[in-house]
């Protein structure tokens, strides 16, 4: 069953309906993604992996796109869904085999 809704759009009305909720997210989402100790590139490659394991499309979807802007090869994110198939298993391969590789075809990487 496809969604009503894609990411940005569900989120954009959580926005609307959770102010609160979502504007602290957003804070999050923004001081974590940034140039620290770790790249913001690095962090995005880990959030792909997590993402992996934790089987959410919508997230493996944003995070690789995500991460290739910031500059991520096609073989550096499938690397680090090794590390996803490692902590996850076969879930992990399925999403891998179908979602990131449609994911970087799509970000042409």
């Amino acid at each position: 069953m496809a969604s009503k809704y894609t990411l940005e759009e569900g989120m954009a009305v959580m926005k609307e309906q959770m102010p609160d909720i979502m504007n602290s997210f957003g804070t999050l989402l923004e001081t974590v993604t940034v140039d620290g100790l770790l790249t913001a590139k690095a962090k995005r490659l880990t959030m792909v992996s997590v993402a992996v394991a934790q089987r959410c499309e919508p997230c493996i979807r944003a995070h690789v796109k995500a991460a290739v802007e910031l500059g991520a090869s096609r073989g550096e994110i499938l690397e680090t869904t090794g590390v996803a198939i490692l902590m996850a298993g076969g879930p992990a391969v399925a999403n891998v085999s179908t979602v990131v590789l449609e994911a970087l075809d799509q970000a042409g990487v």
